[in-house]
């Protein structure tokens, strides 16, 4: 069969996903797991967009092993030569150069005739290639372009050493038919395109990116770039989860092959979920609560007696567990780490002895312990080790609905080991706790969105708080989990506020990297 490649941009159009703001471990702890997931290519971030990506692509090119890791560059030297040295250390370092060829792109952006930018879409393929073995080319918003045009250029960049051909629909625009067309168009018109891969990149704006990289794959397209949970700008991309069980389900119609590993698919949800902050909605198709879920009487009595009469995909293809073992306040150690294991955690013996204090912990309150708050507790602690900022010691809150909410916060200096206390009131309690924090920190903090939901079901469901805040001009997101809803308030608050001195932390290290070289 033939083999699809799986071109993955959540760390790159996925994250420029409006509200997303993910650090550089974050970044190094998603990339391991699309690496597991079995992802032909990463997309780690745009290397000459900022310093931060720059360092983040580096860390995930030196550490990835089992595939390729990509930047992005526009069609520009220097763009190309800061993704050179973000991946070279990487063990197949690929580029991913752009240019746009629409004629609404031309002359309301780019102000560049045709001619121009095939000229300079080629000579920065050709330059490219003097450094990266592998160079894809994407003509920017290839679905609004002239065809006889989007030709002419394809096979001279061909020509100039692209390896992979990206004909993406930027603004997701076509229909699953004239998308396809596009591809069938170039196999009939340019001469060379036996010579490379042909890709495609939707964006879901009308509803239809899965649809439109399906007819792509149908029409000739060997690789398809996709974002975990479909996220990405806007409306965001082609759900990786969604074609990847639909290749698998109907081998018999699409008659292609991946490397995708099914059983990986809800973990890396689950993980891309709690880091960006985005809420994989309960009917999301393949990953969502009721993906596998049954209410209808009637669907209930056809699934008792045959369970293909209403489930086309088994929980266990995408590695929904069904598994009976529960954890709780008299598991040991050795379940605890199998349990990890199973999870697919690769822990080191300190790790675990680490993570198995903080699980004990938790079982003094609530009384079962469920693979999402182990999931949750981890991913918690694995971004929380830097020494910088705050760390949350105490919360104390008095509340009735005829008192004004009063808040009392205990925090420690990371730096100073400085334990500083301070009381506020507010409208509310969060207000309140949110109050008590700022006056804790030497920092003006604007809070621009608070969302909560609950980790699990039932009461003693552990709680998981997002918040985006405003420091200094920059937006930052933070994130917290506890039993406690206003606890996890108070944690997301200040691991927001971290970030942001991490952030900041960094950048002196660069300028101090900087003036000594």
């Amino acid at each position: 069969m033939r083999k699809i490649n799986f071109f993955d941009t959540t760390l790159r159009d996925g994250e420029q996903s409006p509200g997303v703001n993910l650090n550089a471990q974050e970044k190094l702890i998603i990339a391991k797991q699309l690496e597991r997931l079995g992802v032909n290519i990463i997309e780690a971030g745009f290397p000459a967009s900022s310093r931060g990506d720059f360092l983040g692509v580096q860390e995930i090119a030196r550490t990835i092993k089992n595939c390729s890791v990509a930047g992005l560059a526009r069609c520009v030297k220097g763009d190309i030569d800061a993704a050179w040295e973000a991946l070279k250390d990487g063990v197949e370092p690929r580029i991913h150069v752009f240019i746009a060829t629409s004629d609404i792109h031309l002359k309301h952006k780019l102000k560049k005739t045709r001619e121009e930018v095939v000229e300079q879409a080629v000579s920065m393929v050709k330059y490219a290639k003097e450094r990266f073995p592998v160079v894809q080319w994407s003509a920017e918003d290839a679905c609004r372009t002239d065809l006889a045009f989007l030709a002419e250029i394809v096979e001279k960049v061909i020509d100039a050493g692209a390896s992979v051909i990206n004909l993406p629909d930027t603004v997701g625009y076509l229909a699953p038919e004239e998308y396809g067309n596009i591809f069938r168009y170039m196999k009939e018109h340019v001469p060379n395109i036996d010579r490379v891969n042909l890709s495609a990149h939707c964006h879901d704006d009308l509803g239809m990116a899965v649809a439109n990289s399906l007819a792509a794959i149908e029409n000739g397209a060997n690789q398809i770039e996709t974002a975990v949970n479909g996220i990405g700008e806007r409306a965001g991309n082609a759900a990786l989860e969604e074609i990847a069980v639909a290749l698998h389900i109907r081998k018999d119609f699409y008659q292609v092959e991946s490397t995708i590993q099914l059983n990986e698919i809800k973990r890396t949800s689950d993980v891309v979920s709690k880091y960006s902050g985005m809420i994989v909605p309960r009917n999301k198709a393949v990953v969502g609560n009721n993906a596998f879920a049954h209410e209808s009487g009637i669907h209930q009595d056809g699934f008792l007696k045959e369970k293909t009469t209403y489930e086309i995909i088994s929980p266990e293809l995408v590695g929904v567990t069904t598994d009976v073992l529960v954890l709780g306040k008299h598991s040991g150690r050795h379940a605890f780490k199998d349990r990890m294991k199973t999870l697919g955690f690769k822990l080191t013996e300190d790790e675990i002895n680490k993570f198995f204090e903080t699980f004990k912990n938790l079982t003094e309150k609530k009384k079962e312990i469920t693979d999402d708050d182990l999931i949750s507790i981890i991913l918690e602690e694995k971004v929380a080790d830097r020494k910088i900022g705050y760390e949350f010691e105490s919360l104390q809150v008095h509340y009735g609905t005829e008192q004004m909410p009063t808040a009392t916060v205990s925090l420690k200096n990371q730096e100073t080991q400085e334990v500083i206390q301070e009381a506020a009131t507010g409208a509310g309690s969060v207000e309140a706790v949110y109050n008590t924090l700022e006056r804790c920190m030497e920092e003006r903090i604007h809070l621009l969105d608070y969302r909560i939901q609950s980790n699990g079901k039932g009461r003693d469901a552990l709680a998981e708080v997002y918040v985006t805040v405003s420091i200094e001009g920059k937006e930052t997101a933070g994130r917290g989990v506890a039993q406690d809803v206003l606890e996890a308030s108070a944690k997301a608050y200040v691991n927001a506020v971290n970030r942001h001195l991490i952030f900041k932390s960094n950048l002196i290290e660069i300028e101090k990297h900087h003036a000594i070289s």
